[in-house]
């Protein structure tokens, strides 16, 4: 939830090591993003969107600011991805950054002088939820700082995929509060409770091959071949059935919520629930006859 960044950018070094907490400010939008070299063609101030086969991608785009998730930037991400549910012609969602931050945190501007009352008749960070709803796989493709809301944001989606350079953390402690948007609960499910706990009661960061070796994340590349790497993944995953894959996914997802005997029985469920599928049928029936199958996502 927070944006962590040290007294002097110009070195990483001396950012990582000075732990020094500041409020992002508002700032002009770039309307490019060089690593992407897409085009801002829907009419968003804080994110770009583009399609690429059936791949969609969302970048957050407040560079100035570190792509400090304000309430504009959740509200813009959540009305593309409904946008991308809807489209038929996509089968997977990557969401990325810029090179130098993923997300270094929620706009701690909009939140300084909240009261609790505030926060709490407001719902304050709810829409932030919304992502969960999404139904189509959602890649993260992390480079640089992904801290607090950052963080948390990566972890609301289904695969992390991190730059080399990419940082994670979770620093609300330093600012008086606690993870607002899932911290507490999904970095314990991804890393186990002393390595969770300890991250959210120190605030101190962990990179990307330590991220890796925790489970935070699947993989780390290069962080100049992370676009091309998160669409090759993006990509495989679009070109299967994707009533199949959307199955998959609320089949694996069930396991946060659901003890063991019930997620198996679950399970069972969706997988006999695919036999009402005309994708299941084509599928099988292409192994058999040694074919590629033709999915018709129904």
């Amino acid at each position: 939830m927070l944006r962590y960044i040290g007294k002097s950018i110009a070195s990483k070094q001396s950012l990582l090591n000075q732990s020094t907490l500041v409020m992002t400010k508002n700032s002009s939008f770039c309307t490019t993003s060089s690593m992407l070299e897409s085009k801002n063609t829907s009419n968003y101030q804080n994110i770009l969107t583009e399609k690429r086969g059936r791949v969609a991608i969302i970048t957050l785009n407040r560079p100035k600011a570190l792509n400090a998730l304000s309430d504009g930037l959740i509200g813009e991400i959540n009305i593309a991805m409904k946008q991308f549910q809807d489209d038929k012609d996509i089968g997977s969602i990557i969401i990325t950054g810029s090179e130098k931050a993923f997300a270094a945190g929620a706009d701690i501007k909009e939140m300084e002088k909240k009261t609790f009352a505030d926060a709490y008749n407001g719902d304050m960070l709810a829409q932030w939820h919304d992502l969960t709803t999404i139904r189509k796989p959602i890649i993260a493709a992390v480079n640089g700082y992904a801290l607090g809301g950052g963080c948390e944001l990566a972890m609301m989606c289904d695969i992390i995929i991190a730059g080399d350079k990419a940082v994670f953390g979770q620093p609300e402690i330093k600012l008086g509060t606690i993870p607002g948007c899932g911290g507490t609960q999904r970095l314990i499910r991804a890393i186990g409770k002393s390595k969770a706990m300890e991250l959210i009661l120190t605030g101190n960061n962990l990179n990307a091959v330590d991220a890796e070796r925790a489970g935070l994340v699947s993989r780390v590349v290069p962080a100049e071949e992370l676009i091309n790497e998160a669409l090759k993944t993006a990509d495989k995953i679009a070109s299967y059935s994707q009533v199949t894959v959307s199955m998959c996914k609320e089949t694996v997802n069930s396991a946060y919520e659901l003890n063991l005997r019930e997620g198996i029985k679950f399970e069972r469920r969706i997988f006999h629930s695919t036999f009402a599928t005309h994708d299941q049928k084509e599928g099988m029936n292409a192994f058999v006859e040694k074919r590629s199958p033709s999915w018709l996502n129904k």
